[in-house]
């Protein structure tokens, strides 16, 4: 448990999202134990132990979940005849037909980074944008140069008044931002677009760009800029935009590929499976012994469940 602690307090300085997990209830003979701990990280990496191979799936999809959407959640995994003692508000219930007959409520906390904003150019507007977005408690950067690093909480603005926005908002568009943004006129953000497209960048990756940015509150001062480019922020996170899980991870991921449990639901990562049975040409993948047995006992029964 002191691991998963020291992990946790790593995480938070290095600006990391994550979900701690931890076992509130459990009934025998399960696995998992009373104030067990694991992290579980926004790309389904698990450190750390909360329950088996048939609690771990749905843990992980849970708790990239919550970091998406910034909320916690109980969850009990038991057997099918239990879930409906399980009905108070805010509790996912799954289904779990493992040998153990055990049962476990995981409650899942995410941790996500508050926004930080990178502000680019050196002006009137850059200052207002910088005091405007502390105002809010979110941290914030100004600087005048391409030096700049972005995770996935961290929004970019580049407000280079002209100078040298193409290249700013390139160096942006690198990084992993969850939000970079171009302050200039629609006219000037289609030429940066054009020039950014003939220097080669990716389709995918200049369609994130934001330009004009800030919500259109039509002809208005520089000051009157920064409330509506803080505006379009605050819009998009509560969204859930600045949840860590940066573009470059949004992009397709390695996940790996999960199968059905055709007698109990459960979610099983394929590659790692240790219970298969293949019938009338397909394969059937189990999260434990006894779900594969009660298949092969009546595969017509199951398999058409997964039609």
């Amino acid at each position: 448990m002191t691991a998963v602690l020291d992990e946790a307090a790593v995480l938070r300085a290095q600006r990391q999202p994550y979900v701690l997990a931890t076992v509130v209830w459990r009934r025998a003979p399960s696995s998992g134990r009373a104030g067990a701990k694991a992290i579980v990280l926004a790309d389904g990496s698990v450190h750390g132990w909360v329950g088996g191979a048939c609690a771990q799936p749905t843990l992980v999809r849970q708790a990239r979940a919550a970091i998406e959407d910034g909320e916690p959640r109980l969850v009990f995994l038991g057997p099918g005849d239990e879930l409906d003692g399980v009905l108070r508000d805010g509790v996912v219930r799954v289904p779990m037909a493992c040998e153990s007959e055990g049962s476990l409520e995981i409650f899942l906390e995410p941790v996500v980074p508050d926004p930080h904003v990178v502000v680019v150019g050196d002006s009137e507007l850059t200052t207002t944008l910088a005091d405007l977005v502390r105002s809010l408690g979110w941290t914030v950067t100004t600087t005048d140069r391409a030096d700049f690093s972005a995770d996935g909480c961290t929004a970019v603005v580049v407000a280079t008044q002209g100078r040298w926005d193409e290249d700013a908002v390139q160096a942006a568009l690198e990084t992993d931002a969850a939000y970079v943004g171009l302050v200039a006129s629609a006219r000037r953000a289609d030429a940066v677009r054009e020039w950014l497209a003939a220097a080669g960048v990716d389709p995918v990756q200049l369609a994130r760009l934001h330009a004009p940015a800030g919500l259109d509150l039509g002809a208005v001062a520089h000051r009157e800029i920064g409330a509506a480019i803080l505006a379009e922020l605050v819009q998009l996170h509560a969204a859930g935009a600045f949840t860590g899980i940066g573009a470059t991870q949004q992009m397709p991921r390695n996940e790996p590929e999960q199968a059905t449990d055709p007698v109990c639901g459960m979610t099983v990562d394929v590659a790692a499976a240790r219970h298969v049975s293949e019938w009338n040409g397909r394969r059937f993948y189990f999260c434990a012994a006894s779900c594969k047995r009660g298949f092969d006992a009546n595969p017509e029964k199951y398999a058409g469940a997964l039609t």
